[in-house]
């Protein structure tokens, strides 16, 4: 046996914490593992994501040529707006002043013209749309064309602007106060106004031409709006679509592997697990038919040893027998008893071979333990072999399997003995087994506690994060000790855990190295019958 410490490692009484924290996780987080945990959910994030992607780009490419169509349609408005704008601004000016009143009611009355003609004595302010590139490229265009044919000095201002609001006059006359032969009502619709291109020129100091029109295409503006309901609606229907079938796709694909999965959590508890149904895609299909071949080497190779500790469980029964048999004829009647023990011991460990092969555990009921009595027995039995331990005891009980606790503190006591013999450098060759109740109050309350303790040179350091795994065996372990496996403390850890207890390892602040058992304590009634293996 060799030595496993580990710097603090406790085994044991943790499972109802850690199903109580997963039972408590929210849905997001169960949502959340789904996707990035499961291979259905990173199958459905990378076709999700693939469409998404392919979505963007196409809907990038489709607004970039939408641009483009719409900017020649806004020039080609903003070159006919001016056209007109600029034949009726020369027609007006043409005309003498007294006129003109004449003609803007007649143009009013017969709807000879697409602009609202005004004449004012001032500019008005209008105020332009939000900051839209394209309405700033529409009245760019048209004030250019204008400037280009107007007389040089002449103030023009351009503004595309609501309608709702829309001042014709300094006086504050509103576009919507206007009679409704004036303009066609639907471009003033409260819920979808149509702007209005404005068009203010001096055509004599004090005199200002206003000039209010619709563009040809009243709402070029919404052309490029990218997020509208008519767009956005036909593509969130395709993922839903993409996201149900791509569901119902990878559902079907890793239903095999989910029956794999659950074939392979059962292996080792079934005797006779039957093969699988090779069923799914190629790659799912080979690794069925590999996952069947390798359970079928796995029941061979148990059934083999099954067998063969079958007939070494029954040869061994004869020599015990026989043993058995002498002891009655000795005249000692304590040494018969003892032998008697020894060997009620041996045949129990006989007897468990079988289960042993089959479920890596001992049977044992488990019953009260009075653990003190366990350890004279031990502590005398090791004396007798003339080793030397000091035991400082007190009455206490747990519950569990008498047999598996004799052989965990047994193999404490042996790496004890053994590589505390090895310290030559001290002078102290023994061992230390204390006894104690967890303090009130604190963390080990209700606990029995073990301490084991040697006068070895302890373990290095840097050695102890590899301690406490089976088949791991430090340099002056293995130099001391050859045959060793490096199964002691592995052996111990699990015993200790299947009690529910813990275990602690350190290096001993004055020398030497010290294990720490914490089993929970059971308090045993007087009547109650106490057993001691």
């Amino acid at each position: 046996m060799r030595r496993e410490p580990e710097r603090a490692m406790t085994v044991g009484g943790s499972a109802g914490h850690s199903s109580g924290t997963v039972g408590g996780r929210g849905w997001l987080q169960r949502f959340v593992a789904f996707l990035f945990d499961s291979l259905q959910g990173r199958f459905v994030l990378a076709m999700l994501g693939s469409l998404v992607l392919v979505q963007l780009l196409i809907n990038l490419l489709w607004y970039k040529q939408l641009e483009q169509r719409t900017t020649r349609q806004t020039e080609l408005a903003a070159h006919h707006v001016a056209s007109g704008a600029l034949g009726a601004l020369r027609a007006l000016r043409e005309l003498p002043a007294t006129y003109r009143p004449l003609l803007i009611e007649q143009l009013r009355t017969m709807g000879g013209t697409r602009f609202l003609v005004f004449f004012n004595n001032a500019e008005v302010a209008v105020q332009p749309l939000p900051e839209q590139a394209l309405a700033r490229l529409l009245e760019n265009r048209v004030r250019q064309e204008l400037l280009n044919q107007l007389a040089p000095g002449t103030r023009l201002r351009v503004t595309l602007a609501s309608p709702v609001g829309l001042k014709v006059a300094p006086s504050g006359a509103l576009l919507a106060d206007l009679p409704d032969s004036w303009v066609d009502p639907s471009l003033l619709d409260a819920e979808r106004p149509a702007p209005f291109l404005v068009i203010q020129a001096e055509t004599e100091p004090g005199q200002w031409l206003y000039l209010s029109s619709a563009m040809p295409d009243p709402y070029f503006l919404e052309q490029l709006e990218f997020f509208t309901w008519q767009r956005i609606v036909p593509q969130l229907l395709t993922l839903g679509l993409a996201l149900l079938m791509t569901l119902i796709t990878a559902r079907a694909l890793t239903s095999p592997l989910r029956g794999l999965s659950r074939a392979a959590a059962r292996v080792g508890r079934r005797a006779n697990p039957k093969p699988l149904t090779v069923t799914g895609t190629a790659e799912v299909r080979r690794a069925i038919e590999a996952f069947n071949e390798m359970q079928e080497r796995i029941r061979r190779y148990l059934s083999d040893r099954e067998r063969l500790f079958a007939s070494i469980s029954h040869d061994l029964r004869t020599p015990i027998t026989r043993l058995r048999l002498r002891s009655e004829l000795l005249d000692d009647l304590a040494v018969q008893d003892e032998f008697h023990e020894d060997l009620d011991e041996l045949d129990m460990m006989v007897k468990t071979a079988l289960q042993i092969v089959k479920d890596t555990d001992i049977h044992e009921n488990r019953v009260p333990v009075r653990i003190d009595l366990v350890l004279q027995k031990m502590v005398r039995d090791a004396r007798m072999a003339g080793q030397q331990i000091e035991l400082s005891e007190q009455p206490l009980t747990v519950f569990g399997k008498p047999l598996a606790l004799k052989r965990a503190l047994g193999n404490l006591i042996d790496n004890a003995m053994f590589y505390g013999a090895n310290a030559g450098h001290t002078g102290l060759h023994k061992a230390e087994l204390t006894m104690s109740e967890g303090a009130p109050g604190s963390a080990e309350q209700g606990q029995v506690l073990l301490t084991v303790r040697d006068f070895g040179p302890g373990v290095p350091d840097s050695a102890l994060a590899k301690l406490g795994q089976p088949y791991t065996r430090l340099a002056h372990g293995a130099k001391m000790r050859e045959e060793g496996l490096g199964l002691g403390l592995s052996i111990v850890r699990d015993i200790v855990a299947d009690h529910g207890g813990a275990l602690r390892f350190r290096n001993h602040p004055q020398g030497g190295f010290e294990v720490r058992v914490a089993l929970p304590a059971h308090p045993a009634p007087a009547a109650t019958p106490i057993n001691t293996p």
